[in-house]
């Protein structure tokens, strides 16, 4: 690969600290949205030794491209920090991202025509949940994983490299596999601050008429549903198919099919191929005049929505202290990444909620939310206890979670905190 003719995106390798153009384009045209304070990593969590220790907090504060009508963080914590070893999320303890996963394989292998023993690779690949179901089809299959989770794959005997996918760790693959048939990244592509790096390797490691299929939080759905929630350390970019068409282009890599996805209440996954004779599903226009319709590239949704979070915020942080006055107890149910948001930006700590219940194969048990510093607890508390009220952070799943907790025998009422908080 003649990697000399990609040198000029290097800027897309932002540094640590605040940052002051857009990661795509290099253009000093970003615009703030909104400023969610200082706060701590998500997924930072807290041992009950250290609760006295002061944590480290880091700006919060989106931006957004005119132009692409995409959404940035406008500071950069080192990538060490963010992942670090002991990162606790796992997907494979879900059973709504395990059956995303299930169809998503399914329609992968017959839309692109895969073929039993196709080399698939997984940036970013976790527990390797994603890639068992490959497996399960006879791929050859191979993961990159930077955190200790890669060793739960490795277990399962999904190969995982235990490092930060770039263009070193995609030529150590490339001694060991081979040439991808398919390369995926699936709410992932948002998070390497060294994107120039990630689309080195993943250009490097695509087969001749080889295909990069990547999901993430679409701006779109992330403006018109509130999800702010979904805005944390983790989430550099929240992207629009504007721009990733625009980004991709400047990789000689086309993009052939765009749809919106269910996950987290709204996802955008993107095929692209680096075979620039495919045809385009018509699919890509018409969701590209959607965001055109929808205003992206205009102040008008940008500035709803900073006002939706605001509005958000003191209605729900009303609720709860008018239940408090009222003496019901309230707690909260599920601790995915994103509640570390809404909760520290809402100021929601053990004075207006007890705890939240967590799954009981959780890597999270036992330990603090970082900021509020709210305990996470075995979820059977729930039955036993019975609270008045439970706050479902993983709000984007709330009716099959409501529905599997009232068929355990939950009796309790339940507060969904988003798009603006309703007691059901």
């Amino acid at each position: 690969m003649n990697i000399d003719k990609y040198k000029k995106y290097n800027f897309q390798n932002i540094k640590n600290g605040k940052q002051s153009y857009c990661q795509i384009s290099g253009k000093k045209n970003l615009i703030e949205v909104i400023d969610l304070g200082n706060q701590p990593l998500a997924d930072s969590l807290i041992e009950k030794k250290d609760l006295n220790k002061k944590e480290k907090k880091y700006p919060l504060r989106l931006l957004r491209s005119p132009t692409l009508g995409y959404a940035q963080l406008n500071y950069i914590v080192p990538g060490g920090d963010v992942y670090h070893p002991n990162y606790p999320y796992r997907p494979g303890i879900t059973k709504e991202i395990l059956m995303h996963y299930n169809d998503q394989v399914k329609e992968n292998i017959k839309r692109l025509k895969l073929q039993k023993g196709d080399l698939v690779i997984d940036v970013g690949s976790n527990d390797g949940s994603l890639l068992s179901y490959y497996k399960k089809f006879n791929m050859n299959v191979a993961g990159v994983e930077p955190t200790n989770i890669a060793d739960i794959a490795n277990k399962n005997k999904i190969f995982t490299l235990k490092k930060f996918f770039n263009l070193d760790s995609s030529n150590q693959i490339l001694r060991t596999n081979g040439k991808a048939k398919l390369i995926t990244s699936t709410n992932v592509f948002a998070h390497m601050s060294t994107l120039h790096d990630v689309m080195l390797g993943v250009v490097n490691l695509m087969d001749n008429n080889g295909y990069f299929v990547i999901e993430n939080h679409y701006i779109k759905d992330i403006l018109e549903h509130n999800q702010y929630d979904s805005i944390y350390h983790e989430h550099i970019r929240n992207y629009s198919l504007k721009s990733l068409i625009y980004l991709f282009n400047q990789y000689d890599l086309k993009v052939i099919d765009a749809v919106v996805v269910d996950r987290y209440n709204g996802s955008i996954k993107v095929i692209t191929t680096n075979n620039l004779k495919q045809k385009v599903n018509p699919r890509v226009n018409k969701l590209l005049k959607k965001e055109e319709e929808f205003g992206l590239f205009k102040s008008k949704v940008w500035t709803e929505f900073k006002s939706n979070i605001i509005k958000s915020k003191k209605n729900l942080r009303q609720m709860l202290i008018d239940l408090k006055n009222q003496k019901k107890r309230v707690v909260g149910n599920s601790c995915p990444a994103r509640c570390s948001t809404l909760l520290n930006y809402c100021d929601i700590g053990v004075d207006l909620i007890n705890y939240i219940a967590e799954q009981p194969t959780s890597l999270k048990l036992n330990k603090y939310l970082p900021g509020v510093k709210l305990p996470i607890i075995n979820n059977k508390i729930l039955f036993e206890e019975q609270p008045d009220y439970v706050l479902i952070l993983a709000w984007h799943l709330y009716k099959p979670i409501i529905k599997s907790l009232k068929s355990k025998g939950l009796k309790s009422k339940f507060i969904v905190p988003l798009p603006q908080p309703i007691i059901i």
